[in-house]
């Protein structure tokens, strides 16, 4: 069993259209943030994860996202290794996001 957690796209689309506050972390590289990102997600680029490190909240849920969800899923496994509790794999990344219906 993993030790940190996944959601779907379409999951996070909607509690982020319910208006929840969520932390998210965009660990794509710069060239990559420029086509867009999730709106309130915060720019980190998983090179620069272990010097940022008091940036992420240890204990509440964060969601990782890149472009297809490989990367993030590193940045889960590197975390949770860390002791980081709350991180949270998006599954997909942005090439999933990219087919969701947008409003």
């Amino acid at each position: 069993m993993s030790p940190y957690g996944t959601t779907t796209v379409e999951e996070l689309k909607a509690r982020l259209d319910k208006g929840e506050h969520i932390h998210l972390i965009d660990v794509r590289e710069d060239e990559e943030v420029a086509q867009g990102m999730i709106p309130g997600a915060i720019h980190l680029p998983l090179g620069q994860i272990p010097d940022r490190l008091a940036e992420i909240p240890k204990e509440e849920e964060v969601i990782i996202i890149c472009r297809s969800g490989v990367r993030s899923d590193n940045a889960c496994q590197y975390l949770s290794s860390l002791g980081y509790t709350g991180t949270v794999n998006l599954v997909g990344g942005m090439l999933a996001w990219a087919h969701l219906p947008q409003d």
